[in-house]
């Protein structure tokens, strides 16, 4: 997630370029094409993996994460979540994009994929942006549904601040300098990626007025998408990993749609919250059925070791997360 010159000289020619309209803590408590999918198939569900900022879906750390779970649950059909067949624009499109169209095209990609569309349910894996970005696709599609979704250091609460720049980097700077500015504005809301999650709690009429991707995520406007919430409800686990070191990610505990105020210091946790004690999306239903767990993953922001992702996919995405199992 590093800023380059050359990088961000490339995202502001593209930018400038790209056309796109607005659209709108604790918890309580492989088959073959041609073979039939039946619920007594003792198959692991289909594994869909959604890469974070400046990675793409050829990466070779997200196809060995992909064979770690093959080997903790042998079958697992693996699908990495691409918005470009060539790897370097599915990069780009980390940084620039109308994250509503993303997701449109995440949902139709699913819902015509020969082997994933066939399958009972599946299971979702989110790093980082792609966390949010999954639980969007349960939101507003879900077609598949959803079955376990564990996400690792996911900013479902927005980031207050962007990444800092190296005191040399005066391009970096210059481009913060500008996206601070005009955060609010059609033009960067529509067409950079971090700029749709970004969340003062500073500026919170700001965020609900003009934020095109989270507050319609959080529900957290005055009318309530009761999709959203049923959708939700329909997860069997959610699973999310703060890391415990994070600095990339302002603030970590984002990583459990908790609230941090930059004045004071203090975090208020999810369910201190009305978007939880109100239920504007399910999750204290999920909390009271023991269905959502918080998570620390040691390390700063995605530094991920093979035995914590082979323990997690074992006890999440195993033996209970089956095309057999009953309660898909």
């Amino acid at each position: 997630m590093a800023r380059t010159a050359g990088l961000f000289i490339s995202i502001w020619g593209l930018l400038t370029a790209t056309s796109a309209a607005l659209l709108p803590q604790k918890p309580l408590v492989q088959p073959a094409d041609e073979q039939p999918i039946t619920k007594a198939d003792p198959i692991p569900l289909p594994l869909v993996v959604w890469h974070g900022l400046g990675d793409n879906y050829k990466a070779d750390g997200l196809r060995s994460i992909g064979d770690l779970a093959n080997d903790a649950n042998p079958g697992t059909h693996m699908y990495y979540i691409r918005l470009d067949d060539d790897p370097s624009a599915d990069r780009t499109a980390t940084f620039l994009g109308n994250v509503t169209e993303q997701v449109l095209k995440v949902c139709h990609d699913l819902a015509t994929h020969p082997i994933v569309s066939r399958a009972p349910a599946i299971n979702g894996l989110g790093f980082s942006q792609g966390g949010q970005f999954l639980r969007a696709y349960i939101e507003r599609c879900n077609n598949p549904p959803v079955h376990t979704l564990i996400t690792f250091g996911s900013q479902h609460n927005g980031i207050s601040e962007f990444q800092k720049c190296a005191d040399n980097d005066w391009i970096c700077q210059s481009w913060d300098g500008y996206l601070k500015r005009n955060t609010w504005s059609n033009f960067v809301q529509s067409r950079l990626v971090p700029a749709q999650y970004f969340r003062d709690p500073e500026d919170l009429d700001g965020y609900l007025e003009n934020s095109n991707f989270l507050a319609d995520i959080n529900n957290e406007r005055a009318v309530k998408n009761e999709t959203y919430k049923s959708n939700l409800k329909k997860l069997k686990k959610f699973i999310m990993f703060m890391f415990e070191d994070d600095e990339t990610v302002v603030p970590k505990e984002s990583a459990y749609f908790a609230e941090y105020n930059k004045t004071s210091d203090e975090v208020t946790r999810l369910q201190d919250r009305r978007l939880y004690k109100e239920d504007w999306l399910g999750l204290k239903w999920l909390d009271e059925k023991g269905r959502l767990e918080f998570k620390i993953a040691e390390g700063g922001h995605m530094q991920l070791s093979e035995e914590l992702l082979r323990a997690t996919f074992k006890r999440y995405l195993g033996v209970n997360s089956t095309w057999g199992d009953e309660g898909v």
